[in-house]
Formats: C-alpha cells, structure tokens, sequence
C-alpha cells in the first residue's frame, strides 16, 4: 500500500517551510487520498483553497508523517473529498461558500457559513453581489410521535450564537443538527493583503480563549515562511503562555460541566481558581488572555523575577486546592450519575474525526501537537498525553483534570529551566522575490490548531488559512448526544465546548 511520502515523492513539490511538505497532485491521486482517509490510514487535519486550488494538510496515523496535498480546480471545480470521508463534507461547503470553487460530488450542497447576508457571495475570490437569504432546509427525521425543539441562535446568558434543531422522541434525542456560521467574521478576507503585524493580531482574535495558541500557530507558520530564527528565551515563554491559557480554560470547563449538572460549589470554586490564573497572567504579561503576547519573531514582552515567583506561587496554591476539588467531584455520586455513561463519543467515530483534545483523548485518541509533530521546547520538556476511553462526559472532565497536573508540572519545568536572552528576533524580514509558504500545527486547550500562510515578497499575508479544532468536535457533539435525554445536552455541550468563533472564523 502506497505510504504518503511516496504519494508525494513523484508530485510537484511547492517550496513551504514547517513540518510538512506540500505537492501538487492530480485528480486521480486526490481521490487515492480521500480512499485512504475513508479507511482509516490518513487522518484530515484541514481542507481549505483558493480559486485555482483545493488544499488539503494529511497526517499518516501509523507514522505521524504530514503533508499538504493541492489539486488544481478545473472549470471552478475538483473531486469531493467528503464523498468518501464525511469530515470534510462541512470544510467544503466552507470552502464554496468563501472561494466559490465546487467539490464535485459533495452529498450536502447547503451552504454553511454563508447565511445570505453578508451581501456577497464568495468574498475570497471575486465576490459578487448575493442574492440574498434562502430558507435552509434542516435533515428530516421520520418516526412515531417526533417532536422537534428549537433552540438558538440566540442564547440565555453570555455566550456565542448557534441554532440547535433537535428531533426528539418524548426526551430522547433522536438528532441533533446545529447550524453555525452566526460568528462569522470574514478573518481571511480581512487577513489577505495585511500586513504581518496586523495579520498576527487579526489571528489572535480567531477565538478570544484561543488567543495564545492562534497567535503562537501563526507565528510559527509564518516564521518558517521567512526563515526567522526566535530567540530561545522566546521558544520557553510562548510555550509558557500556552500552558497558563490551558489552565484557565480547563478550571473554566469543569466548573461550566459541574454547574449545568447544579453542583454550584465547584462552578465556583473553579471559576476562583481560574481567576486566579487571569490575574497572574496579567500580572505578569498586561494582559488577563494574554492577548497579543505572542507575536511573529518572538514575544511582546518578557517575564521578570517578580513574575516568576508570583506564577511558582500559584502552581503551589493550585496544588493545594485543586486535590480537594477533585475529590469533591469523584466522591460525589449525584454528580457523577449525571456525568457517567452520558454523551459517549465512540472511538470509531474520534478516529474518523481526528478529534484533537480532551474530546479525543475521552475517547482513547492519543495525539497532541506537543508531540506530533512536535514543536520547541516540548521536545526539552518532561509530560504525559492522559488518555481514557470511556468517551463520556465524566472521561472529558478527567482528562482536564490530569492535564492541568501535566500543565503545572510544566511551567515548573518551564520557569526553572527559562533561558536568558532577548524575547524577539532583532532586524526586519529583508524584501524578496515570489512568494513564501510555511505551515504549523500547534496544541491549543481544546486541540491542534492548524496554519497555514502565504508570505508576499512585500513582506504582507497574501493568503493564510486558520483550522480551530472544533471544525471537527462540532459534528462529534451532534453524534454524542444521540440517545440521550434533552436535559443532557448542556452536559454534552459543556464537556465538547467547541468554540463558535473559532468555527466560523
């Protein structure tokens, strides 16, 4: 069976810097590809395009090589992938609606993001003007006695908008179909033609709890498109920022999970912890999401003893409280009756996905972008990758609660081990011929975060393409709440929390 390094080996190879090659395929090796992704031995990490060309960025599961294969858009169109690996079914409704190129063969030809009412249609490409909203049309779901329960996009309390239709029967969800895209804020558009600083602050509001990991993916994606060399003090505190990001947001999700289950005492004793966090962090770096911090050539800004006795204390006041917390949670049975046996996501199914995060790892997926491919310092650093495989709500909260273990232990490692030196590369990018490409896959708190950039010799983005991990969790949720009651969907939801700004983008 051909292995992907030597599907690649005879295509025309794009000069792109960052872990992974990228080639230009035909047609008939397209659909190979998309075969070998149906059974199983390629995973999707991201499919985007451009007029003139499909991408799409591959890893092989059993060696853990990637690369980006492009296939040329004959007449506006090329072969879907989706057809064959459902994954990529809403990744290439995406892609028409933003470029305006057809997967050919394509079973879902709705329109994803666009809603009608951006007064445009293909804003990527050579936008022209819309005709306006059409009803979307949802799945049908036949039955005795259905019901059908609407919900969004407009929420109670603060939080992003998205429309849930579920298909019940009496409390039993038979479907669950979301429709999302209300976030949409046309970041590529807004990318294309920027400059790089101002496309580096526009990547990190792609999901404001994401900060960190956008900023840090497009750095380094666009640093390997440049050649760049980071001071290694830099390397040790981007790696730094990332793991104070991962903390807030896991205290944060737990407590969310325990609350919608109405165990009030660890929403908020979670929500103390998490703001403990924030407030370290802007302490230490000006600002509470650490927005900004990262940047193409380095970091914002620097970390000094102060702060680095003040972040030491909150890894010691963390392991302090937290134990006991964890132990409220495991010793409390009317907790763990809602929490236990719901919302399962089935192996089969986070393989198939290429879940990232703890909606993967709940499932027995053990990749994480710290490891695979791998990115500096981690390759210095000391950490376990917890996997479980239950795959319900209760395996989604454990494996936040093992990684925040991992992640102290990690600054430990990190603020002990911090280099000396400067905290940003030194000198402009010097002015070149053509266009440059570089690549990154990097971990955020809920998964891999997949960029890729396309430098002009004028030192702006001409093209950049920003994967959040929940592209592929979405779908996932849709799966896991099937068989349960309604009341568990906020459960569900909560134990996924996929992002809907970052979907949208």
């Amino acid at each position: 069976m051909t292995s992907l390094k030597q599907t690649i080996l005879g295509a025309q190879a794009v000069e792109m810097r960052g872990p992974w090659p990228r080639c230009v395929v035909g047609r008939q090796t397209w659909h190979q590809a998309a075969e070998r992704l149906q059974n199983g031995d390629w995973a999707l990490m991201g499919l985007w395009g451009e007029p003139d060309f499909a991408h799409m960025a591959l890893i092989e599961c059993e060696t853990s090589q990637g690369a980006v294969l492009s296939v040329a858009c004959e007449e506006g169109a090329f072969p879907s992938v989706g057809r064959l690996h459902p994954p990529a079914i809403r990744l290439e409704r995406a892609l028409r609606d933003i470029v305006g190129i057809e997967a050919q063969g394509l079973p879902d030809t709705r329109p994803w993001l666009d809603h009608g009412k951006w007064g445009m249609r293909h804003p990527c490409a050579h936008g022209r003007a819309a005709p306006g909203p059409v009803p979307y049309g949802f799945l049908a779901a036949e039955g005795h006695s259905l019901h059908q329960i609407s919900v969004g996009p407009v929420h109670a309390g603060i939080i992003e908008p998205g429309h849930f239709r579920f298909t019940a029967s009496g409390e039993t969800v038979v479907r669950l179909e979301a429709r999302l895209g209300y976030a949409h804020k046309g970041t590529h558009s807004l990318i294309a033609g920027a400059s790089l600083e101002r496309a580096a602050v526009l990547a990190g509001r792609v999901s404001g709890d994401s900060t960190v990991a956008f900023a840090l993916g497009f750095a380094l994606a666009s640093e390997a498109a440049l050649a760049i060399d980071v001071p290694p003090r830099a390397v040790w505190l981007r790696a730094l920022l990332a793991e104070l990001e991962r903390l807030a947001n896991h205290f944060g999700d737990i407590g969310a999970v325990c609350n919608d289950a109405a165990f009030a005492i660890m929403h908020a004793q979670c929500a103390l912890l998490r703001e403990q966090v924030l407030r370290a962090a802007h302490a230490c770096f000006g600002h509470r999401l650490m927005m900004d911090r990262v940047v193409p050539g380095g970091t914002q800004c620097d970390l000094g003893e102060d702060g680095a006795r003040l972040l030491l204390s909150l890894v010691a006041d963390v392991r302090k409280r937290f134990p006991h917390l964890v132990e409220l949670y495991d010793n409390t049975s009317s907790l763990k009756d809602r929490t236990v046996g719901t919302g399962i996501l089935t192996a089969a199914l986070a393989q198939q996905f290429a879940a990232g995060g703890y909606v993967g790892r709940a499932s027995g997926r053990a990749f994480d972008a710290r490891r695979t491919p791998g990115y500096a310092p981690y390759d210095a650093l000391q950490f376990e990758i917890p996997v479980v495989h239950a795959g319900d709500v209760n395996a989604r909260v454990w494996i936040r609660i093992n990684e925040i273990g991992q992640s102290l232990a990690l600054i430990d490692q990190i603020i002990g081990r911090l280099p000396t030196g400067p905290v940003r590369a030194a000198g402009s990018v010097p002015a070149f011929q053509g266009t440059r490409e570089g690549i990154a896959l990097v971990e955020g708190f809920r998964g891999d975060v997949l960029v890729w950039v396309r430098m002009a010799g004028d030192g702006s983005v001409e093209r950049c393409y920003l994967r959040d991990p929940s592209w592929f969790q979405w779908p996932l949720l849709e799966a896991a709440i099937e068989g349960n009651i309604v009341a568990d969907f906020p459960l569900c939801n909560k134990s996924f929390n996929c992002s809907y700004s970052g979907h949208d983008v």
